[in-house]
């Protein structure tokens, strides 16, 4: 068998495959430890709509400052969008402290 064409069909079987592969789609959603009811509400609808589409969601609480005192209202804040959200996915990584970021994955439902 030539090279060349043992290479060609290589690439050919490599690209069929990868035309197949699923790419998994990350949409983020920021959270202050201080947000409003309605602010909270709206972005809420936004995570819904992400998760019904099928991309993951990645939520997280940025601490400004001195807000970092706040650590528990943020994983409270988080842990409230994760029950909400649960008929639509479930919560792949639970809230977890990260320098200034506190952040959930929530993965969409099949």
């Amino acid at each position: 068998m030539d090279y060349k064409k043992f290479l060609y069909e290589q690439k050919k079987r490599d690209k069929v495959l990868k035309s197949k592969a699923t790419k998994v789609i990350i949409k983020e959603i920021r959270f202050g430890p201080n947000t409003d009811e309605h602010d909270y509400e709206f972005k809420k609808k936004h995570a819904v709509k992400f998760l019904s589409e099928g991309a993951k969601l990645k939520a997280y609480v940025f601490f400004k400052g001195r807000s970092i005192i706040y650590k528990d209202q943020g994983q409270i804040l988080l842990l409230r969008l994760a029950q909400e959200l649960e008929e639509y996915g479930k919560v792949e990584q639970m809230p977890k402290l990260e320098g200034k970021r506190m952040i959930m994955f929530i993965a969409p439902k099949k």
